[in-house]
């Protein structure tokens, strides 16, 4: 297998057009520690064409038996991460959801 050098794109060093930071909406999910509750949380986002910009999560509890999802997203509107956050809330085992904003920098 080779691998082309060749680019169609613009040179590497063409100066790109500053993009105004975007603010990002941090969701915070509680959840039982169930094997299906990570991909539907990420489903929300994926049919909607998003990527986390940050996700991370733990299991707490003396028997791992809760599931701490945090994760940051950007490219949202105010009303579209208020949606998202209640239909986060309807998913089978989340128990808590809380939505913050992070404004850019």
């Amino acid at each position: 297998m080779s691998f082309s050098s060749r680019s169609d794109g613009p040179p590497a060093t063409a100066a790109a057009s500053p993009v105004p930071a975007a603010t990002l909406f941090c969701f915070s999910v509680l959840a039982a520690a169930e094997a299906g509750v990570m991909p539907r949380v990420l489903e929300l986002f994926a049919k909607r064409n998003l990527v986390p910009n940050r996700w991370h999560s733990d299991l707490l509890g003396q028997h791992n038996e809760d599931l701490s999802i945090d994760l940051q997203v950007g490219g949202l509107t105010a009303d579209r991460a208020a949606y998202i956050a209640r239909c986060l809330r309807q998913i089978q085992g989340v128990e808590r959801v809380l939505l913050s904003e992070k404004p850019p920098a």
